[in-house]
């Protein structure tokens, strides 16, 4: 397996100092958020989109590196009632394209969250059977807006040899493998996981029973983590609160082995080995805790380790 990191981690720095510290860690593989619930800091997807020159640079940057990209992520919400909606969808269309320029054969992304009805002005995630007009209403996000999108869209990427990486993430339509299933049994095989245990984690979940679950349709990994907090024994793990300050909430995003146990980890990375995954895991770095580099180089000295340990442990 390899190591990389979505650079959203490494937001607050320039592309080139980006890169220089992604190396400097030793990884080999990066990630690049290109708009929706990204800032994008690091690529301009519309020049890009627009001139060759730009990419020939930008793939330069990344050789000097010896670093590769091992996704392009465009995760928002293009199913959302107002503005947004066009705006992700176009995003997520020109994510396709880049990615058929650029040569890379994955992005990820998420399922996406319409309202609850027609005439709903936000979206409305539907957790419960319970009261009774919640089945309704999420059979109408599946038929009405979920499923009309992500046809096209996986014919697309097809057409185009990309394979999508839906991140099962709280407030989704697709937020556990279930649903997952639900959205691949409707339009195939060019839509498979970005696993990013951390979600799991704090919706109650257990990563090794999910990894089983999903075998190769995980097509992609995130490196992420979450500890489930003393809160939590009181108020249960559905929290509303800001991810700052991370006093008082009931789970926090944390650098890997903060939450999970290093050989949580391990079993992890040998949960991933059984089902044949021997490919990226990109870090993506939401430890409020502390620095962005002391939080990635821990996660990356954990990651590293467990790949390792894994490694001795298959032969």
């Amino acid at each position: 397996m390899k190591i990389g990191l979505n650079t959203d981690g490494f937001g607050a720095l320039p592309l080139p100092a980006c890169l220089d510290q992604v190396a400097a860690l030793g990884l080999t593989h990066v990630e690049f958020g290109l708009g929706g619930w990204s800032s994008a800091p690091h690529v301009d997807i519309a020049d890009l989109l627009a001139k060759a020159s730009s990419r020939d640079r930008f793939k330069g940057m990344l050789a000097e590196r010896n670093l590769e990209i091992s996704a392009l992520n465009c995760s928002g919400n293009q199913l959302h009632p107002g503005e947004i909606g066009p705006s992700d969808t176009k995003l997520a269309y020109d994510t396709l394209e880049l990615a058929s320029l650029l040569g890379v054969e994955r992005i990820v992304m998420m399922s996406g969250l319409p309202a609850g009805g027609p005439d709903d002005r936000n979206p409305n995630w539907i957790t419960s059977s319970w009261p009774l007009e919640a089945m309704e209403m999420l059979e109408w996000q599946w038929q009405e807006r979920v499923l009309p999108f992500w046809r096209p869209f996986a014919r697309a990427a097809e057409a185009k040899g990309v394979r999508i990486c839906v991140e099962q993430h709280g407030r989704q339509c697709v937020y556990n493998t279930e649903s997952f299933f639900r959205l691949r049994e409707a339009v195939g095989p060019t839509v498979g996981v970005n696993f990013d245990p951390s979600h799991l984690i704090w919706m109650g979940g257990e990563p090794l029973s999910a990894i089983a679950a999903l075998g190769d349709s995980i097509y992609h990994v995130h490196g992420k983590d979450s500890r489930i907090e003393q809160r939590a024994r009181i108020d249960g793990l559905l929290d509303p609160k800001h991810v700052t300050p991370v006093g008082g909430r009931s789970w926090n995003f944390v650098s890997l082995g903060h939450g999970t146990a290093v050989h949580g980890w391990l079993d992890i990375v040998k949960a991933l080995q059984q089902i044949g995954y021997d490919d990226v895991i990109s870090i993506e770095n939401e430890d409020y805790s502390m620095s962005a580099i002391e939080a990635v180089a821990t996660s990356a000295t954990t990651l590293r380790f467990c790949i390792e340990q894994a490694g001795k442990a298959k032969q």
